[in-house]
């Protein structure tokens, strides 16, 4: 069955990624036919009905999936009506006694309400026969426009680069935004991910009912929060764990988590970072989720000292009071490479990762070619998307890998990646998005501009206190 998908037009480069993901997810075969960044609408084939509906149930970029009807890339509405009377004709059999509408959606333009009424009964030709119902009719007959962009003041074209006809069959989930808002969430912080790309990145990361996802930089939770709404046993951990305990109550991970309903998906947080886990390195997790520190506003930190032969740090070590358990208690840290950082990412999800599962998570990138970070890569992991978010003198992509199984994988090729792993040992060292951040991308910005969103300048979880 072809059909039309309508996406949301926002964050283009991760529209076709997340139908792709949810595709793995309810094991459905998916072919894109026709897709273009600058349009919303996308056709592709699925084998049933059941299957599209099945397919956007849970998307957050899709608004709506619509049964394909007709077709005309000329832009035509004559051409339009041509392609129905040869192929939607014997569709309408079925429906020939429901009660429908016809609408209209238009992308770049707008219509008055005469010439949108026109264009309605231009199909009484159809041999539909029930009641014309605008509100929840059992049918609905959407006629699509994708007009050329034209700057403001410019003359509209004489038609659309093409129009679409489809039947709807289902909603996609974006009223989740509304549910999940930060405005209305208890506890956030100045660098919590937005509802609507961690929702995102949970569908990518392949979230669902008893998977176990984890975030080892949790910070306030918007990742656990998002997987847990799709099924999942949320586990997190932070370097810095006021950023879990917050206030306490309403004001903590934990508050999120009770506000939504989700606490008996509630799994396990507490104070690690990645090179320091108490978690066994062993394959065990479905899915790993995370936004890591950027190390702009303060250099990247681990847990341990900068000096361990220091007296005062041997003492905390070995004192037996154990005043190190105190809520009170901030462990020491030592500086931390940021490359160093993705591929200790990378070799963790190695070890973590059921066969099949997935890792997503986020880092910057410029928009100067020649200051362009490389995405990273590990013999065990596949890269299945990079999506880019862009802001105003940088940019970000959210990376998604997926574990290879052992028998695939070229212990050769392994052995050598081990040998080229990145080392550091200050803030700015291998670091050179930092350096891009305040030499290149400040230098052209007017004072009070921002350069990026809500986590624009920095993502540090371990910062947000």
């Amino acid at each position: 069955m072809d059909c039309i998908l309508r996406f949301s037009q926002v964050h283009e480069s991760f529209r076709i990624p997340e139908i792709q993901a949810l595709a793995v997810l309810e094991n459905i075969q998916v072919k894109i036919l026709d897709y273009r960044q600058d349009s919303p609408f996308c056709l592709i084939n699925v084998p049933s009905a059941d299957a599209a509906r099945a397919l956007v149930r849970r998307s957050i970029l899709c608004q709506s999936i619509h049964e394909f009807w007709a077709h005309a890339p000329s832009g035509l509405l004559s051409d339009l009506h041509h392609d129905v009377r040869q192929r939607a004709t014997p569709l309408c059999e079925p429906y020939t006694e429901s009660s429908f509408k016809f609408a209209l959606d238009t992308f770049h333009h707008t219509r008055p309400h005469p010439e949108r009424l026109a264009i309605f009964n231009s199909f009484s030709y159809l041999p539909l026969k029930g009641a014309i119902i605008l509100e929840n009719p059992d049918e609905t007959f959407t006629v699509f426009e994708d007009w050329p962009f034209r700057p403001p003041g410019t003359p509209v074209g004489p038609h659309p680069r093409r129009i679409l006809l489809g039947r709807l069959l289902a909603h996609g989930a974006r009223d989740l935004l509304h549910v999940y808002d930060l405005k209305k969430r208890g506890y956030i912080s100045t660098t919590s991910m937005d509802s609507e790309l961690a929702l995102v990145t949970a569908n990518l990361a392949l979230a669902r009912p008893g998977a176990l996802v984890y975030d080892p930089f949790v910070g306030t939770g918007s990742f656990p929060v998002a997987a847990a709404h799709f099924g999942a046993l949320a586990l997190g951990s932070d370097i810095d764990g006021r950023c879990i305990r917050g206030a306490g109550g309403p004001r903590s991970v934990r508050g999120n988590f009770e506000q939504y309903g989700l606490l008996d998906r509630w799994g396990d947080f507490f104070v690690a970072d990645l090179t320091n886990t108490p978690l066994a390195r062993r394959r065990w997790l479905d899915a790993i989720v995370c936004d890591p520190p950027y190390g702009v506003r303060e250099g990247l930190r681990v847990l341990g000292a900068r000096k361990p032969e220091r007296a005062g740090v041997l003492a905390v070590a070995s004192s037996t009071d154990r005043f190190w358990k105190s809520s009170q208690f901030i462990p020491p840290k030592k500086p931390y490479s940021f490359l160093a950082m993705l591929d200790d990412i990378l070799e963790f999800a190695a070890q973590m990762l059921v066969d099949q599962g997935r890792i997503s998570f986020w880092m910057p990138t410029a928009n100067d070619e020649d200051q362009e970070l490389a995405v990273p890569t590990h013999p065990c992991l596949e890269i299945v998307a990079v999506c880019v978010q862009p802001f105003n003198k940088w940019s970000r992509r959210l990376i998604t890998y997926s574990r290879i199984p052992d028998d695939q994988v070229d212990p050769e090729t392994v052995a050598a990646y081990q040998r080229t792993q990145h080392a550091g040992k200050t803030a700015d060292e291998l670091n050179p998005f930092r350096e891009s951040y305040f030499k290149r991308f400040k230098k052209d910005t007017p004072e009070g501009e921002a350069d990026g969103g809500q986590n624009g300048q920095d993502q540090a979880r371990s910062e947000c206190s």
